[in-house]
């Protein structure tokens, strides 16, 4: 029995407890931004009060006058939604095994179609912006993957139009079993590309294990040691050992992604969907705790206007 997978997480009667009102929610999100008390954003004098604004909180510093929301500076910036909203689509998003959509965020919370994209993109946003500082260091399983497939009388395999590159890198622990994962989107399979990677995302004197693919080298001057295994006419990665556990990630993501998402902009949008997928499996260890964790990542990452998630293209 798989330790990992069996462990219990957070049950839905138990969220419904913790984060079934306003009142709960706000709470929780005041102690995650401020976890030793309100502080102005302006002057950081603590001395305060609160008021209702309508449904908003309103604080306002006794020194300085300045007036600030609960939601103000968070991803939950300017919403008109109620935050358990947002409470019930962390929940979704951080407990269930696989993805979930768009769509089904719509069905489950109750909410627009704009305003499900808007929601999901925002929280996708927060877990791509959790995981944009992880290093990986030890035994690294590494591959060249794809997002999409080929568009209909157009080119094949890596010369498809439709085809978002990516790298798929696994850090491993002294049994090769998986530890963490890196997605990152790359605009091509080039040695600069990859070198630029490895400055990012890897320790110096990290182990590589990588097939043969030409670019793949530049991860050495970088600092790191390459063990490069050749993939030949008639022998396929799959079948290799030292690949076991990259490709078996990849294809449980490729099948988490086919399975979820029937169509969205693999070009605009794929750094956020890797992301998504990364942030959970990097955190898979205790379940119980990614909905507080996920709560402190969108309280400190910022407000992500629609405006801005549209512009996607630029932000990766």
């Amino acid at each position: 029995m798989n330790r990992i997978q069996f462990q219990a997480g957070m049950s839905l009667n138990q969220f419904l407890a913790d984060y079934g009102t306003e009142p709960q929610c706000e709470a929780i999100v005041e102690e995650a931004r401020w976890p030793r008390g309100f502080q102005c954003p302006k002057c950081q004098e603590q001395q305060h009060s609160s008021s209702r604004r309508g449904r908003v909180k309103v604080f306002q510093c006794r020194v300085c006058r300045t007036q600030t929301t609960l939601t103000a500076a968070t991803i939950f910036h300017s919403t008109k939604l109620p935050l358990t909203k947002w409470f019930q689509a962390m929940y979704f998003l951080s407990q269930t095994k696989n993805n979930v959509s768009i769509l089904e965020l719509r069905r489950l919370v109750g909410l627009s179609y704009p305003a499900s994209w808007r929601m999901k993109h925002k929280l996708m946003q927060v877990m791509y912006e959790g995981e944009s500082t992880i290093r990986l260091c030890g035994r690294v399983e590494m591959d060249d993957a794809y997002l999409g497939g080929e568009n209909s009388g157009g080119k094949a395999d890596r010369g498809s139009e439709n085809k978002v590159p990516f790298i798929a890198a696994g850090q491993t622990n002294e049994k090769h079993h998986p530890l963490y994962v890196v997605f990152s989107r790359v605009k091509a399979f080039s040695r600069a590309e990859i070198k630029t990677w490895a400055d990012r995302s890897l320790v110096p004197a990290t182990t590589v294990v990588s097939d043969g693919l030409w670019c793949f080298r530049s991860i050495t001057e970088s600092g790191c040691t390459q063990q490069r295994e050749i993939v030949g006419p008639g022998r396929k990665s799959t079948d290799m050992e030292c690949f076991s556990w990259v490709n078996t990630i990849l294809g449980n993501l490729k099948n988490a992604i086919n399975g979820t998402y029937h169509a969205f902009d693999f070009e605009k949008y794929a750094h956020r969907y890797l992301g998504e997928y990364q942030y959970r499996f990097n955190r898979r260890f205790n379940l119980a705790t990614l909905l507080t964790r996920m709560t402190f990542a969108a309280v400190n990452t910022g407000k992500r206007s629609e405006r801005w998630l549209r512009l996607a293209e630029d932000q990766c």
